[in-house]
């Protein structure tokens, strides 16, 4: 309780159901003219992103949309949407969408402010400047990406997921309304709900972990234990999804907070080389990871296996571990996420470059057991 942290949050959170209700009138107190408003295609063709700008158009706004942002943002997604910003003459972005809409408007709105390739901001705070304010509006129950500090871009160029951790790209609101939820596909939302308890778990056994974002982890861990499920077999389970939403956005402010692990440095990987979904990538690969890291965080891990549910009377830290993975696997297979990264589309061959540049992402010093290149060679192999 001595040590000092530093917590990055949004301004405004506005979360719950019908919570995207109350966008209009804070859109009015604020003193923009011209929204960008940054998503992709599907949502577009789906109406809701006309459903977006109507409210944009109500708040007394002109808008222009930029829909091209693929499930991995490239850096040509970027750039392209930063040029239809500076033509646009925007001075505000509205983000809408999962993860990559999110993400690819922080990079947008780093680039706007500070110039040059997108690049140059791979790493830890290298901007100097705020980003353009953005209006995050959430759409599934997963990345987080609104709430945090993070946001990753593909570099098509070298096959690789570039991380960016940047308070300068935290923004201004951020809207979760599980009813924007309900439409989700089945797979969608395993995959995103999985990518959330990823983020919750490798929070919770992060080395950067401290006592406030180990309460948020394990909160979000249980709700996302007694709600994915139902919300995958019920899509219309507004409780579930609700419960869903919040999992997610908690789990995204601990783990901002507090770092992630090797799950992600892994995950980043089959992403960049092969454009793998991140939250089915997360899903096959944290119970390998995790059964890796029991050797030195096994009285968490059977901390975690209780938020999850398990009874873990009499069990010693080893037997809740393994317990706490068992549950895991479990749920997985419950929502049916493929069991090895294989099915994926993941070949032997890569495995040895995959390994290298997993050591190099940056989520790789969060791990609580170092890796080593044999190691990271193991995991991959495991995971097949």
């Amino acid at each position: 309780m001595l040590e000092s942290r530093r917590i990055y949050l949004p301004p405004l959170s506005l979360v719950g159901p019908d919570s995207l209700k109350e966008l209009v009138e804070e859109l009015k107190g604020l003193p923009y003219k011209k929204a960008l408003l940054v998503t992709d295609k599907a949502l577009n063709e789906l109406g809701m992103a006309q459903t977006i700008a109507d409210m944009i158009v109500e708040a007394g706004l002109e808008y222009a949309i930029y829909d091209n942002v693929q499930p991995n943002p490239t850096t040509e997604n970027v750039h392209t949407g930063l040029t239809k910003l500076q033509d646009e003459n925007c001075d505000v972005i509205v983000s809408l969408g999962g993860g990559s809409p999110q993400d690819a408007a922080k990079a947008i709105g780093i680039l706007a402010t500070n110039g040059g390739h997108i690049a140059d901001y791979e790493g830890v705070h290298i901007s100097k400047k705020p980003s353009t304010p953005i209006v995050a509006i959430n759409t599934t129950a997963g990345t987080a990406s609104e709430v945090t500090i993070n946001y990753v871009i593909t570099d098509e160029e070298r096959n690789v997921k570039m991380v960016m951790v940047d308070k300068n790209c935290l923004v201004s609101i951020a809207v979760n309304d599980p009813k924007l939820m309900i439409g989700m596909p089945k797979s969608l939302t395993a995959a995103t709900g999985l990518d959330a308890l990823t983020h919750a778990i490798e929070a919770y056994i992060t080395v950067g972990a401290f006592h406030w974002s180990d309460d948020l982890a394990l909160y979000a861990i249980k709700l996302v234990s007694q709600s994915l499920v139902k919300a995958v077999e019920n899509g219309e389970d507004l409780e579930a999804r609700s419960q869903m939403a919040w999992a997610q956005f908690i789990a995204g402010q601990s783990f901002s907070n507090a770092g992630l692990g090797f799950v992600h440095s892994m995950a980043h990987q089959l992403g960049g080389q092969y454009d793998i979904p991140h939250g089915v990538a997360n899903a096959v690969l944290l119970p390998h990871v995790m059964r890796y890291n029991a050797k030195v965080c096994a009285a968490k891990l059977k901390n975690v296996a209780e938020a999850m549910g398990v009874d873990v009377t009499g069990m010693t830290d080893e037997q809740g571990a393994e317990a706490a993975i068992n549950a895991i696997t479990a749920m997985a297979e419950r929502v049916n996420i493929p069991s090895g990264i294989g099915a994926l589309g993941a070949k032997e061959e890569d495995i040895e470059l995959m390994a290298e540049n997993a050591l190099k992402d940056i989520c790789a010093p969060g791990n609580p057991r170092e890796v080593s290149l044999e190691d990271a060679i193991e995991l991959f192999k495991v995971a097949m």
